[in-house]
């Protein structure tokens, strides 16, 4: 991740100030602003309002709030305390809770006097943990790519069509759907993206292309609703959209319109691949139709926000006074839609079979994965 060719991480603890900063992505693309997470409720905060989103970045986010709990009280009391409100704020992605855990399994042991060392060590480790994997899910997805644009003339230019934002912006650094698209790029495989503007929250529009801007991949931002018609005419190759949870069976939980553009891969006979990190995986539920889907506010729907022609940032509305509005901001594809699951471990069906084979070590707890 280089801005202006300063590279960066999207959460990182600075050396010496040991201050937890990150950057409001609720101003991206117009404004990169950097702001310091100084408390557990600055955390919780800026999950819950998506100045940080993102299955990866979420739990990296969690974990550094639980250490910046202890810190302020380091109690048996206060971290269950701060585990419940943290893991309360989006209940979808399953990345949250399994931060949590693992920073609660490096300190529960210890005396409250050594938990707040410990607490940071952990999220530094889980953030470390997150760019190598993503950095391997980029390297398996690499050869997906490849393989594909093979297939096409000398010279032609693979299309490859993605949904939300599963960057750099949406991890600690890399991304996950985005990385074999990077490592692509960079070796001089030609390529282009078509970037759904995924609403309501525009995170298409607003940061997908924001990355790829700046890497310098060729893009175009398109409605949510071209996708369909783009694969009609032959001009998509692959889709590689991200993931916030994966059941045991391989049902994908991902932003709000992925089913959609599966339904018109599979349809069309266009590759449908999820990138995902181990984290993302979620053992303990059979199928994706017992995923809690986060219902969030109408006004996400009602109205845009923007900036001005004079550099002013204002919401506007957008649809008919008086009327209400649903905000699933998630939905789910079923595995039998999804071509492969990219892991850090290589590409797996998305199937209970298929994530056993990479995951073989879940074959010892009884009933297969659950």
């Amino acid at each position: 991740m280089k801005i202006d060719g300063t590279a960066y991480r999207m959460i990182r603890r600075e050396a010496g100030t040991g201050k937890v900063m990150t950057f409001d992505q609720t101003l991206l693309p117009h404004r990169l602003v950097p702001i310091e997470l100084a408390s557990m409720e600055d955390a919780a905060r800026a999950i819950l309002t998506m100045q940080v989103r993102g299955a990866p970045l979420i739990g990296a986010t969690a974990a550094y709030g639980l250490a910046l709990a202890l810190q302020r009280d380091a109690s048996d009391a206060n971290l269950a305390k701060a585990i419940e409100h943290l893991a309360r704020q989006r209940p979808t992605a399953i990345n949250l809770k399994w931060a949590l855990d693992e920073v609660r399994k490096a300190v529960e042991a210890l005396p409250p006097d050594a938990r707040v060392a410990a607490a940071f060590d952990a999220a530094g480790r889980l953030c470390d943990d997150d760019v190598e994997t993503c950095r391997r899910i980029g390297e398996h997805g690499l050869g997906i790519i490849r393989e594909i644009a093979e297939k096409k003339g000398p010279g032609e230019r693979l299309e490859v069509l993605t949904h939300c934002n599963a960057g750099w912006l949406a991890c600690v650094d890399w991304g996950t759907a985005t990385a074999p698209i990077y490592m692509a790029h960079d070796a001089g495989i030609p390529l282009h993206v078509w970037v759904d503007e995924t609403r309501p929250r525009n995170q298409g529009a607003a940061l997908t292309a924001f990355e790829l801007g700046a890497h310098g991949v060729p893009h175009t931002v398109i409605a949510d609703n071209a996708g369909g018609h783009l694969m009609q005419h032959a001009q998509v190759d692959m889709v590689i959209v991200g993931t916030d949870r994966v059941t045991a069976n391989g049902d994908v939980a991902n932003k709000i319109g992925t089913y959609l553009k599966a339904l018109a891969a599979a349809d069309n006979g266009v590759p449908f691949y999820v990138a995902l990190p181990h984290s993302t995986i979620d053992w303990t539920i059979a199928d994706g139709f017992h995923i809690p889907i986060e219902e969030r506010s109408p006004d996400e729907v009602l109205k845009m926000t923007g900036r001005l022609a004079d550099g002013t940032m204002a919401s506007v509305e957008v649809a008919a006074p008086g009327s209400g509005a649903a905000n699933p901001a998630f939905d789910v594809t079923p595995a039998r839609l999804v071509t492969g699951l990219i892991t850090e471990r290589g590409i797996a069906k998305a199937s209970r079979e298929g994530l056993l084979s990479l995951y073989p070590e879940r074959r010892a707890r009884g009933r297969g994965a659950i």
